[in-house]
């Protein structure tokens, strides 16, 4: 590998640290935030307890909107709630619980019932899955579906539930004679088709105020949910912004600062769907026709029994469909047909949803986002990668651990001919070392003029000096795409490989405790994890500069401290998901394995250049 390899594997692995330590420093600002105001969060709190939510009253500007101020809206805490549970799917095909509740006339949760809730860890002595199942919109105090915006859409908070035959009826009638009904059926994949009906059944006007159709609250799964890694988005058909929580407690993406938000709103009549997401898996509320915008705030939840009550209590983000004001007249209906998908961020099922939809459901996988994403290179890549694991797993019927051995393997021997050419062209390098070394000695007072007759040498000899990194360049958007995959891929969540319990998890054995302060994520809270994977990619990786040519004419010391450059990685993937470091220790032992059989490659005899060999100094002639 030459100098300008090396060069290059620097900068992306510094850009790729420091990614992940601004990550990091975002997380830790945003639990600082909610220490240093413990009054917010003491208010939120008492709101989440008592079923108290946030609606928006217009102010000024009747029907045609106007201001807007925000007002506490509660559900009657005396009221008790009444709940109706439906099943709906088989085993392995969509199988979800349905929980539909009084208060709020809307789902109160959906559990995914081939989805454990947390996949437990080797280290804590646990070896088997938690037997709680996946849940969205879990301990969240608005049901999904709810209609807020204004108090008069509330009122005491208590529907009558009706059931139906593949779902639910939910109605409340108002003393101002707005009559609020819902009708909830149950699809396949993990679809709810709704209906919200808002009618006038008095005998005058109605001034109906802004609304906003909750779509879901984003919540952490467990306790160790990253903040980064769930929030709400939102899409106009093409693009999809990702709110993140930082977002909203003053943090953002690369250098970016702003101060804590309550609130964020966007759109403008273009409005195709929103979601409250976290790491892998989503609530995409895909109204028939667009809404004027979509609103995120954020909202504080219980906190988990097993977490210390002096932490702060973790914090959901919900998000809603906003509509217009309107008049409504006397007899008259206004409906929002809402089409519901609450499961997993499952790329094949959301994208057959967006192709019958046309409204790229499946951006909300969240691939397109980052510095990963790469101007949609690491987006490409990610699906490609995805889609062909997910073919070789289904024909194969291999644990997903082997299955991304074997693509490995794959897209080495894709890369083999460049490899082998890389290769022979590194040797010719090598062959010139000499050539160059006298070079460099000849001109080590004119720069220029070495690199331009080393140019000259290169070029006789139709040798590259990108030729050693040119692998490793074309493989990045293969690396990128793994890295951005592997954020949301439901197919690696709990998926085992020899000793790693879940290849979207730090493949952790055991932990050493007191070891809490080591930077860059190296240990946690309950001390240094000891992670197989990323120790095995590392040694691998030195092993591989040990063993490929240097750039000729190179300064030994400089050799010698390149040789240990990829020990760089440890501090950044060290607590990142095992089946990225598995696919780069693969990869790198390929990649020695090339190399070593290349080497083997006999290449044409390299002889110097008459024309760069010193010139003799011309002898002066005496003319007699």
């Amino acid at each position: 590998m030459d100098r300008t390899g090396i060069i290059v594997i620097v900068i992306c692995a510094a850009l790729l640290g420091g990614w992940l330590v601004m990550e990091n420093k975002y997380a830790q600002q945003q639990a600082a935030w909610y220490k240093a105001h413990p009054e917010a969060l003491a208010a939120q709190s008492a709101a989440s307890t008592n079923g108290t939510n946030t609606a928006t009253s217009t102010a000024t500007g009747g029907a045609a909107g106007g201001s807007t101020t925000t007002v506490p809206v509660t559900f009657n805490p005396d009221i008790p709630a009444r709940t109706i549970v439906l099943t709906n799917g088989q085993p392995h095909k969509s199988w979800a619980r349905y929980t539909f509740t009084s208060r709020g006339g809307g789902l109160d949760k959906v559990e995914l019932l081939d989805f454990p809730e947390t996949i437990s860890a080797r280290w804590k002595g646990k070896l088997s899955h938690s037997d709680a199942v996946a849940s969205l919109n879990t301990r969240a105090s608005v049901p999904i579906l709810s209609v807020l915006g204004d108090a008069s859409f509330v009122g005491d908070g208590d529907f009558t539930l009706t059931p139906l035959p593949d779902g639910v009826h939910a109605e409340k009638a108002f003393a101002d004679g707005l009559v609020i009904a819902k009708d909830f059926h149950l699809g396949s994949n993990y679809l709810v088709n709704t209906t919200v009906t808002l009618k006038n059944t008095s005998s005058i006007q109605m001034n109906l105020m802004p609304q906003e159709i909750v779509a879901g609250t984003a919540t952490p799964m467990d306790a160790d949910d990253a903040g980064m890694l769930w929030g709400a988005m939102w899409s106009d058909g093409t693009n999809a912004p990702d709110s993140p929580l930082p977002y909203f407690t003053g943090g953002g993406m690369g250098c970016s600062r702003s101060a804590p938000k309550s609130e964020i709103r966007a759109g403008s009549g273009n409005v195709l769907w929103v979601a409250p997401h976290n790491q892998f898996f989503a609530i995409v509320a895909m109204p028939r026709d667009p809404a004027r915008e979509m609103v995120a705030r954020t909202v504080t939840l219980p906190r988990y029994q097993e977490v210390d009550t002096n932490a702060p209590a973790p914090v959901g983000v919900q998000t809603a469909l906003v509509y217009p004001a309107q008049l409504l007249q006397p007899d008259t209906s206004v409906q929002r047909e809402i089409e519901v998908y609450a499961g997993p961020k499952e790329l094949r099922t959301l994208a057959a949803i967006a192709e019958q939809r046309g409204n790229h459901a499946d951006l909300v996988m969240n691939f397109g986002t980052g510095y990963v994403a790469f101007w949609g290179v690491g987006t490409f890549f990610a699906k490609l990668l995805l889609a062909g694991m997910n073919t070789l797993h289904d024909l194969t019927r291999l644990g997903y651990g082997w299955v991304i051995v074997l693509i490995t393997v794959l897209i080495r021997v894709m890369f083999w001919p460049l490899a082998a050419k890389s290769t022979r062209s590194m040797k010719k390098m090598a062959a010139l070392g000499p050539e160059v070394t006298a070079l460099r000695e000849k001109y080590k007072d004119d720069l220029q003029k070495f690199y331009q007759k080393q140019s000259e040498l290169y070029k006789k000899h139709n040798v590259s000096p990108m030729s050693g990194c040119l692998p490793m360049l074309v493989q990045m958007p293969v690396f990128m795409g793994f890295f951005t995959m592997i954020r949301s891929a439901i197919e690696l969540r709990g998926a085992s490989f020899l000793w790693a319990t879940d290849l979207s998890k730090p493949d952790t054995v055991f932990m050493i405790p007191g070891i809490t302060f080591l930077p860059f994520n190296l240990s946690t809270p309950e001390g240094l994890p000891v992670n197989p994977l990323p120790l095995m990619m590392v040694a691998v990786m030195l092993w591989q500069s040990h063993t490929t040519p240097v750039s000729p004419g190179m300064d030994p010391a400089q050799q010698k401290m390149m040789r240990w450059i990829p020990a760089i990685f440890i501090l950044i993937f060290y607590n990142y998901s095992s089946g990225l470091a598995l696919y780069m220790t693969v990869s790198t032992f390929l990649g020695i394995l090339q190399t070593k059989l290349t080497k083997t490659i006999t290449v044409p005899a390299v002889t110097a250049a008459p024309a760069l060999t010193p010139e003799p100094k011309a002898k002066k002639l005496n003319k007699k």
